[in-house]
């Protein structure tokens, strides 16, 4: 859908940032690292808020006249959920609205398009991190973390980016920008006495939330982690009103969010790491429960297919090691080697890592836990160095990439990336999932956060088949029903985006889903921020979007 001229001539009038619209740029803004092409009519590069207000003022007059206006905002496109993808128009951030870090005492204020690595070098010198960083920490944005509530291989210990997420400026529908920050019950009731977009909007939500409370912690789901669906629980907690911890995951369908301000944590000094093999699934729950009590950072799994991969490209992973010595890295494999040779390929390796600030105590801790595990029967190795640790987190993080790289004919497929079940339910979970995968012959990789019971699994697919168009629909009803059936969430860390959005109300029921929709039109009432995320999105679209190459 071409943008009309009026709307083009005001934009271009009106902004200092670049308004974009070759075919080239749209061609780049049409994917992400999800399954779907959606080809944009423009893209915008804006210099700052200012801009930002510019735009949704004009499309908010235009929008009566040009129905199909709308405003996506994008950051880094490693969302795999098409997020970031819109017809319309795609607001990049990146470009300017980065870096001005400022970090006062464990509070850093940053903009939305802030690299996290970038991030990170400002946080480091101040011996500090954001705990939520993300498996994609190279490549993704504090945008990005934000509005999809991200999180990584710490969270067991520190939380997702919800927990971080201390202030920000949101620029509503009325094209201005507003400071969003934690209220008591006497701040609210003076903010809904105002007769501003900013005042109803907080009056009809605490209302929302007051005259629904109990179906709203009803429909809280009984896992760790959640990005499925509008955050309504956590807004009011009857003493504190605070948007933030709806605006968190939201994917920029209430608002655009133009600046953050997180909390960060002290990096601690040492770490070790204990690397368990399971030669079955049997004793997952009995392990990762035993593993939980001994206080982990990280507990975290990846599978034998993902195994096999760092096997098969291990040029390619020393490479994203930074190794030159492959004879070194070599030495570094031998207690698999030796592992293999007397019981063959484990079903899942655990990562136990213990940090803290005294080395001894860890030690102790580790070799503790270690003669505990050993009374289960199953192998376990203790990371002697930084060269294996390296090795054994550049397995599980970098899986993803093996796969899309290397596999010719096929492409990674991410659909039921992001499944959640508590962990005592994994002994039944994990083998009905492989079930039900298994049905379809798939290629496929698990890994995750075991000690959430949060598992990535990435097939292989050939998209150029449209049976598996079908396969992908099928697959995804079959393997949430399960999800469901454990109580569990369709998603712990990577949101709805286009290939979620309509499997809501399967996870919640047509009554939360009737207030994720009025949460909507509360803030966006003539949907212009990302349409078809989180409410609108249907499994029509999922087809008509699904990449055919």
């Amino acid at each position: 859908m071409p943008i009309p001229e009026k709307v083009l001539t005001a934009l271009k009038n009106s902004l200092e940032g670049d308004v974009v619209f070759d075919e080239v740029t749209l061609n780049r803004y049409s994917t992400d690292a999800s399954l779907f092409v959606v080809k944009p009519a423009l893209v915008i590069y804006p210099k700052n808020s200012e801009d930002i207000k510019k735009v949704v003022k004009i499309v908010g007059l235009h929008k009566k006249d040009c129905p199909d206006l709308s405003i996506t905002p994008r950051a880094a496109g490693t969302c795999m959920s098409g997020g970031p993808l819109n017809k319309s128009i795609i607001l990049d951030i990146t470009r300017y609205m980065q870096g001005e870090t400022k970090i006062v005492g464990n509070m850093a204020e940053t903009l939305p398009g802030t690299f996290y690595r970038d991030f990170e070098q400002e946080t480091l010198k101040t011996n500090q991190i954001l705990a939520s960083f993300t498996a994609s920490r190279d490549l993704n944005t504090i945008g990005g973390m934000v509005g999809n509530n991200s999180g990584g291989e710490k969270n067991l210990r520190f939380g997702k980016t919800e927990k971080y997420l201390k202030q920000s400026s949101i620029i509503l529908a009325d094209g201005k920008e507003y400071e969003v920050k934690p209220l008591t019950k006497e701040e609210l009731d003076q903010v809904m006495k105002r007769d501003d977009l900013w005042g109803r909007l907080h009056s009809d939500l605490f209302k929302l939330i007051t005259d629904n409370l109990e179906i709203i912690k009803k429909a809280k789901p009984k896992v760790s982690k959640n990005s499925a669906g509008y955050y309504l629980w956590h807004v009011w907690d009857g003493q504190t009103f605070d948007l933030n911890k709806l605006i968190v995951g939201s994917q920029g369908t209430l608002g655009i969010t133009s600046r953050v301000k997180l909390e960060l944590v002290p990096v601690e000094k040492h770490q070790q790491l204990l690397v368990v093999f399971l030669p079955g699934l049997k004793q997952i729950s009995q392990v990762i429960n035993d593993v939980l009590t001994f206080g982990p950072t990280s507990l975290e799994s990846y599978d034998q297919h993902t195994f096999g991969l760092a096997l098969r490209f291990l040029p390619e992973l020393i490479k994203k090691m930074k190794l030159k010595n492959l004879f070194k890295l070599s030495l570094s494999f031998w207690p698999e080697f030796k592992m293999f040779l007397r019981g063959g390929v484990p079903k899942l390796v655990l990562l136990v890592e213990f940090t803290g600030g005294d080395e001894k105590d860890l030690s102790q801790k580790v070799a503790t836990l270690d003669k505990k595990l050993k009374s289960y029967q199953v192998t376990t190795h203790r990371a002697n160095n930084d060269t294996e640790i390296e090795k054994y987190w550049t397995i599980r993080r970098e899986s993803f990439s093996l796969l899309r790289e290397h596999i010719k004919g096929k492409r990674t497929a991410p659909f039921i990336d992001d499944i959640i079940v508590r962990p005592e339910f994994l002994p039944q979970f994990l083998p009905q999932l492989q079930t039900i995968l298994d049905e379809y012959d798939l290629i496929y990789t698990i890994a995750g956060h075991a000690g959430d019971g949060n598992f990535h699994i990435i097939p292989l697919m050939d998209m150029t088949d449209s049976k598996n168009h079908e396969v992908i629909l099928e697959l995804s009803d079959k393997v949430y029903d399960l999800v469901l059936k454990f109580e569990g969430s369709i998603t712990a860390e990577h949101n709805d985006g286009i290939i979620r959005t309509p499997y809501l109300e399967q996870m919640y029921g047509s009554e939360i889903v009737a207030l994720f929709k009025e949460v909507k039109h509360i803030f966006d009432p003539s949907n212009i921020f990302n349409p078809g995320k989180k409410v609108g999105g249907t499994k029509t679209d999922v087809k008509k979007y699904l990449s055919h190459h």
